[in-house]
């Protein structure tokens, strides 16, 4: 139905940066709100950054504000997750999420219908 691939991840040093790759399949892409969640092991998953396609509207989690940008590149069909100022902290499995309607919880792992399997970012101190 809906297929979402991440990619981009990789180990860094802490101050650097990576762009995550989330490319979507199998439907039409507009008008899905987009998200991106991380999860470090013993932790819950985390909601990081999230676009409303439709508007283009961000939004972000305090943690991430200054640093992280989401932005989509429609004829790809790919929503891209820009990560600067790298912390170790910020080390997690990193996952792209999409739900074909507006959620006002978007900041909820429930929110959304579709996962990708994830990506791996690693930063070193």
């Amino acid at each position: 139905q809906v297929q979402l691939v991440e990619s981009g991840g990789g180990l860094v040093q802490a101050g650097g940066s990576l762009r995550l790759s989330c490319a979507a399949s199998g439907r039409a892409f507009s008008g899905y709100t987009m998200g991106w969640f991380r999860q470090a092991p013993g932790k819950e998953r985390e909601f990081v950054a999230a676009l409303r396609l439709s508007s283009g509207i961000t939004y972000y989690a305090d943690s991430v504000k200054g640093r992280f940008a989401i932005s989509r590149d429609n004829a790809k069909n790919t929503v891209y997750l820009q990560m600067n100022s790298l912390k170790p902290e910020n080390t997690a499995v990193y996952y792209c999420a999409a739900n074909p309607v507006w959620r006002s919880d978007y900041a909820k792992y429930y929110a959304y219908a579709y996962w990708g399997q994830g990506t791996q970012v690693t930063v070193s101190s």
